[in-house]
C-alpha cells in the first residue's frame, strides 16, 4: 500500500519556528484532518510538502523513495487543493473538464456527477464558492494522485456543496491519501480517519471535539 512519509519538518519565519520536527504519515484509503488555530502552520505544512515554500528541513518518502520538495509538482504523486482558485476564471466549465481530462470516460463521469449539468455553461468567474470548491475537488479526485492535500475545502460553502465534497472525499480515498486542513472541524471530522492539532510547532494525536476543546482549539 503507498504511503507519504514526512519527517523533520521545520519552518521558521525569521525568528518565529511554526513547524519544530514536525513528522507524519499518511497511506492510500485514509483522510486525516489537520486542525491548528491561525498561524499555527497548517498552510505552511501543505506548502512546504509541495515545494512552493522552502522549508529549513524536511524528509519526504513516498512509497520508500527519497523525493525532494522541487520534484513534487513533476513528479504528479501529490496534488493540491490551495485556498484561492487555480481554474481560469474566463473559461467555461464544459471546455475546462476535457481540458483537464482528455480521457472520454472520465469526462463522462465529471459530466455526469451531481449538478454539474447546472453549471457546464457557466465561466469560472460566475461559480458561487461552492460551485467551485465542489468542481475543483472534482477535478483533482479524477487525476492520477496518489495522494491529495486539500487547503479549506469546506470553508463558507452553501451546507449541499459540503456533502457533495465529502462524498467525493470518501469515494476518493479508495485509491487516495487525503490530507485536509480546514477550520470547519464537523465537516472533517465527518470524513477523516485520523486527525492532528497542530501546537507549538508540533502534530499532537485528536480523536474527537472534546480533544479539540482539551488543546484550548474551542471553547467549552
Amino acid at each position: 500500500m503507498s504511503e507519504l512519509v514526512v519527517k523533520s519538518l521545520t519552518k521558521s519565519f525569521r525568528k518565529q519556528i511554526v513547524l519544530n520536527d514536525f513528522s507524519f504519515q499518511c497511506k492510500i484509503g485514509q483522510i486525516i484532518g489537520v486542525f491548528g488555530r491561525n498561524g499555527s502552520g497548517k498552510s505552511t505544512l501543505l506548502k512546504c510538502i509541495l515545494g512552493t515554500l522552502k522549508s529549513n528541513s524536511i524528509i519526504i518518502i513516498i512509497d520508500g523513495e527519497h523525493i525532494t520538495p522541487k520534484k513534487i509538482i513533476p513528479d504528479g504523486r501529490i496534488g493540491y487543493l490551495p485556498q484561492d482558485s487555480f481554474l481560469p476564471k474566463e473559461k467555461k466549465v464544459r471546455d475546462i473538464i476535457p481540458l483537464i481530462h482528455p480521457k472520454g470516460d472520465i469526462q463522462d463521469r465529471i459530466f455526469y456527477a451531481p449538478n454539474v449539468y447546472k453549471i457546464d455553461n457557466k465561466r469560472v468567474g460566475e461559480l458561487s464558492l461552492g460551485e467551485l470548491r465542489y468542481l475543483e475537488i472534482l477535478l483533482l479526485t479524477y487525476l492520477d494522485h496518489q495522494f491529495l492535500m486539500l487547503d479549506e475545502p469546506f470553508s463558507m460553502i452553501q451546507p449541499i456543496y459540503k456533502d457533495w465534497i465529502k462524498e467525493l472525499l470518501l469515494s476518493a480515498k479508495e485509491k487516495k491519501g487525503i490530507l485536509i486542513t480546514d477550520h470547519y472541524y464537523e465537516d472533517v471530522l465527518e470524513v477523516t480517519d485520523t486527525n492532528m492539532i497542530i501546537k507549538e510547532g508540533k502534530p499532537i494525536a485528536i480523536k474527537n471535539k472534546k480533544d479539540l476543546i482539551n488543546h484550548g482549539y474551542l471553547r467549552k
